[in-house]
C-alpha cells in the first residue's frame, strides 16, 4: 500500500522548513501544558463558540492546537489554481443555465444534466435574455496532497460552501488561547478577506437606493450550521433571516419587520438551491421541502431587484461526474490546460472506463455521479453477492455513476490521548470569493483530520476535529485590505420597530421565560423558608396552603400536591420537583438558553456567554442536589433535613442571582430598541399576571385571618422593607394593597408592570389611540379604585377579602392583551385566525 506524505518529516526524516519553528514552540511548552491548551481549547468551543450554539445531539466542534501549515509562495500556488477552477465552474454554469452549448455540441453529456437532483431548471434563462451573474460568489475546494506531494481537490464546493465561520472561529480561539505561537511567527491574518467581503457585498447592491439591503438567509436554529450563519452575519453586517422572515412584493424582496417592510437588495443564502421559491420548484421537489422558501424569489432575481450567492442551481457544479471533464471543459471554456487537477475519476457512462472498473471492483470507490451528497460505496472484497449486486445497478444506469482510486492524504501532527503527538490523514478546505472583478482568496481555511474509515468526500461535520489553516508570511510581504466604497448618506434610524417579527417573538418569549423562572425560585425560597422552620402552627397553614396554590399555577409542583397543602408532602414534592429533569426549573432553563441561541446575533457577546454561563452553572448546581446527603448516590432525591434545606435554599437563592445578573445586562448593554422593548414586555405582562394571580391565592381568606394574606401579599411581591419603613409594623388592608396594587414606583406591584407595559406599547406603536395601549387602561385605573373602595370600606378586612375573583379577571385580561400582541406583532393575522390562549 502506498505510504501518505508526511507534511512534517521529509524522506530522511528531517524536519521541514516551516514546521521547526512552530513545533520548537508546542514542544517548548511540555506535553503537560499542550495538554492543558487543548482542554482549554475544547473547553473554550463548549463554553462560547461552534459547539455552545450547536443543536442538541449534533456534537462538539474542536480545534487541534497544532496548525496546518502553508508557506507563502506554495499557498499562491494553490490559489491560482483554485482560481481558474472557479472561473471555469462560472463558466460551466453560465452554459448550463444558458445556451447550453456544451450539450449541443457534445462535450457535455445530457445524462450528467438533465437528470441531475442539483440542476434546477427553473433558472435556466432562455433566449437571447442576460445570463444572471455572477452564479459563484464564493467558492471553496476540498484538497488533499498526495504521496508524491501534489495537491488534488477532493471536491468542489459551489452551492453554499461552508466552513467560513469555523475558520474564523478557529483562528480567533487558538490566539486566544494560544498566543505565543503567534508572537514566534508572521501568520496572515484572515480580517481583510472579511472586510473586502463585506465591501463586495455593498458593492453588488442595486444603484439608486438609500443604502444596501444585505441579509444572510439561514433554515435556523435547526440547521446543523446554525453558528456559523451566526458568525457571518455579523461578520458581514447582514441582517440573519429566515425564509419566513421575507416576502416578495412588486417584484422586490422585503424583509417582514414590525414597522413595515425593508428592502433586501442582496441575499447570502445558506439554505439549499432546491428550496428556495416553492412556486417554481413544486413539481421537481417535495412540497414540504418547497415550502420553507420564499414564493416568487425567482421572478424578483430574474427582474434584477435582488442578487441571491450563490445563485440558486449552483449547486449543479459539485456533481462528481463533472470532475472527469473538467480537464475538457477548462480548453473548450477557457483555452487553457487545467492547473489545479482532481482527484482522478472515471465516469461509467463511458464504456472504456466502466470495463477498467469492472475488471478489479474492489480496488475502486463508486459514487453517484449526479449528487455530491450521497454517500459512496465499496465493494467488500471477497463478497461476489454484494459486488454482483453493484456491478448490476452499474449497467442497469453507468451513467449515474463515477469511480475513483481510494484515495492516500498526507498526515499532519495531531495532539492525541497519549503523551505524544499522532499523524492523522488531513483534508483541506479553501476558500475564494469574487468581487466582481477577480477572485479573492482566503489567507487561510479549514483542515479536517478525518478519523478511521471516515469518508473524505462527506460535507464538513458539525462536530469535526479540525485545524487552523496557516499562511506563513514572508518578511516584508504586503496586507492587502478592501478598497474605499463610496455609499450614498443614510437617513439616521432609531425605531423600534425594523426587526423581524419572529426576532420580536424570540425576545418577548425570552422575557417571560425569565420571569417565570424567577417567580418560580421566589415561590420556592418562600416556601423552603416556611419548611424549615419546623413546628408550624396552626396560624401557618393558611400561608402554606396558598403558597402551595402558587406553586401549582407556576407548574412547579402539580395541583394533587397543592390540593395535599400537607408540609410533609409538600416538603418532600417540592424537593423532587427541584431535582426533576422534566420539572419546571429544568424546562425554563433550557427553554432561555435555547432562545439565548435562536438570539445569538442580536445579543452582545457578554450578554450571551453570561446567560450560557448561568444556565451552565444552574444545570450543574441542580444534579449536584440528589447528592447532597452524605453517602447519598447521584439518583438519590433529599430529603427534608435542615441542612438539605439550607442546600436547597441556596440553589433557589443562585436563580434569583442569574435572573438579576441577566436583567442587569439588559437593562445596561442593550439598545433602547426593539428587542430591549420586547424582552422587558415579556417580563412586565408575566410578572403582572403573576402578581395579579397570587395576590389573589394570598388574599383568598376569611376576613379574620386576612392579615396573614396581607403579610404574604408584601413578601410576595419583596415590598416587606418598603412597607415596614413607611408604616413600622402596622399591618392594614389598604396600606398594603396600595403599595402592591396601585404604587407605580414600586418595580414589583402590579401597578407599576401596566404601567411599564402600557408605555412600552406606546413606543411601539406611536398612535395616541393604540388599541393594545388602551386595554391596559381599566386594569390601571381599577387598582386605583380598588385601594380607594378598601380606605372607603367600613371593614377593610371583609373588602380585601372579597377581592380575589377582581383580581383573576385582571389576570385574564393580561392574557388577553398578550393574545393580542401575539397577533399583531408575531403571527400578523387577523384576529379570528388565532386562539385566545397563551402558550
Amino acid at each position: 500500500m502506498t505510504q501518505p506524505r508526511d507534511e512534517v518529516l521529509d524522506d530522511s526524516g528531517r524536519l521541514r522548513g516551516p514546521w521547526r519553528r512552530v513545533l520548537g514552540t508546542l514542544l517548548g511548552m511540555g506535553t503537560a501544558t499542550l495538554r492543558e491548551r487543548r482542554a482549554e481549547l475544547d473547553r473554550v468551543f463548549a463554553d462560547e463558540g461552534a459547539a455552545s450554539l450547536l443543536p442538541s445531539g449534533q456534537g462538539q466542534w474542536r480545534c487541534d492546537p497544532i496548525p496546518f501549515l502553508f508557506t507563502e509562495h506554495e499557498f499562491a500556488a494553490l490559489a491560482e489554481g483554485l482560481t481558474q477552477r472557479a472561473r471555469l465552474l462560472e463558466a460551466l454554469l453560465a452554459d448550463v443555465y444558458g445556451p447550453r452549448r456544451l450539450l449541443e455540441d457534445g462535450t457535455l453529456p445530457p445524462s450528467l444534466v438533465y437528470p441531475s437532483p442539483r440542476y434546477l431548471r427553473a433558472c435556466r434563462v432562455a433566449g437571447a435574455a442576460k445570463v444572471p451573474s455572477p452564479h459563484l460568489h464564493l467558492y471553496a475546494a476540498d484538497l488533499i496532497r498526495t504521496p508524491d506531494g501534489t495537491w488534488q481537490v477532493l471536491a468542489d464546493r459551489t452551492d453554499e460552501p461552508a466552513g467560513l465561520g469555523y475558520a474564523l472561529e478557529n483562528r480567533r480561539v487558538m490566539a486566544r488561547v494560544l498566543p505565543e505561537m503567534f508572537r514566534s511567527m508572521e501568520v496572515a491574518q484572515l480580517r481583510p478577506f472579511f472586510d473586502a467581503w463585506q465591501a463586495t457585498l455593498q458593492r453588488m447592491a442595486p444603484p439608486g437606493g438609500t443604502g444596501p439591503g444585505l441579509a444572510l438567509l439561514t433554515p435556523g436554529r435547526g440547521d446543523a450550521r446554525w453558528f456559523e450563519h451566526v458568525v457571518l452575519a455579523r461578520e458581514l453586517g447582514c441582517a440573519l433571516v429566515e425564509a419566513g422572515d421575507l416576502t416578495v412584493r412588486g417584484g422586490a424582496l422585503w424583509v417582514k419587520t414590525l414597522n413595515g417592510l425593508l428592502p433586501v437588495h442582496v441575499l447570502l443564502r445558506r439554505q439549499g438551491g432546491a428550496a428556495m421559491d416553492p412556486l417554481e420548484l413544486h413539481a421537481q421537489h417535495d412540497t414540504e421541502t418547497a415550502s420553507t422558501g420564499i414564493p416568487g424569489l425567482f421572478s424578483a432575481v430574474r427582474g434584477g431587484s435582488v442578487l441571491v450567492l450563490n445563485a440558486p442551481g449552483s449547486g449543479y457544479a459539485e456533481s462528481p461526474g463533472l470532475a472527469a471533464f473538467l480537464p475538457l471543459l477548462c480548453q473548450r471554456l477557457l483555452g487553457e490546460a487545467l492547473v489545479l487537477p482532481s482527484v482522478p475519476v472515471h465516469w461509467l457512462g463511458d464504456p472504456v472506463s466502466r470495463a477498467l472498473v469492472e475488471t478489479h471492483l474492489e480496488d475502486w470507490i463508486i459514487h453517484p455521479a449526479l449528487d455530491g451528497r450521497a454517500p459512496a460505496e465499496l465493494a467488500a472484497p471477497g463478497n461476489k453477492v454484494a459486488q454482483q449486486a453493484l456491478l448490476a445497478r452499474i449497467a442497469d444506469q453507468p451513467w449515474a455513476f463515477t469511480a475513483t482510486e481510494r484515495p492516500v492524504p498526507s498526515v499532519a501532527p495531531c495532539t492525541g490521548t497519549g503523551e505524544t503527538l499522532e499523524p492523522r490523514a488531513v483534508v483541506v478546505r479553501l476558500f475564494l470569493q469574487f468581487d466582481g472583478t477577480a477572485w479573492r482568496p482566503l489567507p487561510g481555511g479549514v483542515a479536517r483530520v478525518m478519523g478511521h474509515n471516515e469518508p473524505l468526500r462527506s460535507r464538513l461535520p458539525p462536530n469535526a476535529v479540525s485545524k487552523d489553516v496557516w499562511v506563513l508570511l514572508e518578511e516584508g510581504a504586503d496586507i492587502m485590505g478592501p478598497g474605499n466604497l463610496t455609499v450614498p448618506p443614510l437617513q439616521v434610524r432609531r425605531t423600534a420597530g425594523d426587526m423581524p417579527s419572529r426576532v420580536a417573538d424570540n425576545f418577548f418569549w425570552f422575557g417571560r421565560y425569565l420571569e417565570r423562572l424567577e417567580n418560580a425560585a421566589r415561590l420556592t425560597h418562600a416556601m423552603l423558608a416556611r419548611l424549615s422552620r419546623g413546628g408550624l402552627l396552626p396560624r401557618d397553614l393558611p400561608e402554606l396552603k396558598a403558597l402551595a396554590a402558587c406553586l401549582a399555577d407556576a407548574d412547579v409542583v402539580s395541583d394533587e400536591v397543592a390540593a395535599a397543602a400537607g408540609p410533609a408532602i409538600l416538603a418532600e414534592m417540592l424537593l423532587r420537583a427541584l431535582t426533576r429533569d422534566s420539572g419546571a426549573l429544568a424546562y425554563l432553563t433550557e427553554r432561555i438558553q435555547g432562545l439565548a441561541d435562536t438570539l445569538r446575533d442580536r445579543l452582545s457577546g457578554e450578554m450571551y456567554s453570561m446567560v450560557g454561563h448561568g444556565v451552565r452553572g444552574l444545570k450543574g448546581a441542580r444534579l449536584a442536589l440528589r447528592g447532597a446527603r452524605p453517602g447519598a448516590k447521584p439518583t438519590t432525591v433529599i430529603t427534608g433535613s435542615n441542612a438539605s434545606m439550607g442546600v436547597l435554599t441556596d440553589f433557589a437563592q443562585r436563580v434569583l442571582e442569574f435572573s438579576a445578573a441577566v436583567s442587569g445586562y439588559a437593562a445596561e448593554n442593550m439598545v433602547r430598541g426593539g428587542g430591549r422593548l420586547f424582552l422587558d414586555l415579556g417580563r412586565r405582562i408575566e410578572r403582572a399576571h403573576a402578581v395579579a394571580t397570587q395576590l389573589a391565592f394570598a388574599l383568598e381568606q376569611p376576613p379574620a385571618r386576612i392579615e396573614a394574606g396581607l403579610v404574604l401579599a408584601l413578601e410576595l411581591c419583596d415590598s416587606t422593607l418598603t412597607y415596614r419603613s413607611r408604616y413600622l409594623g402596622v399591618v392594614q388592608p389598604a396600606l398594603v394593597l396600595d403599595l402592591v396594587l396601585a404604587d407605580d414606583s414600586n418595580p414589583r406591584g402590579l401597578g407599576y408592570q401596566l404601567h411599564a407595559a402600557r408605555a412600552i406599547l406606546r413606543v411601539l406603536d406611536e398612535r395616541a389611540d393604540d388599541p393594545l395601549a388602551a386595554m391596559l387602561d381599566e386594569p390601571v385605573a381599577d387598582m386605583d379604585r380598588i385601594v380607594a373602595e378598601v380606605i372607603g370600606a367600613a371593614d377593610q378586612s371583609t373588602a380585601a377579602a372579597a377581592l380575589p375573583e377582581r383580581l383573576r379577571a385582571i389576570a385574564a385580561g393580561i392574557l388577553a392583551l398578550s393574545d393580542a400582541l401575539r397577533r399583531q406583532y408575531f403571527t400578523l393575522l387577523p384576529a379570528s385566525w388565532t386562539g385566545v390562549g397563551d402558550g
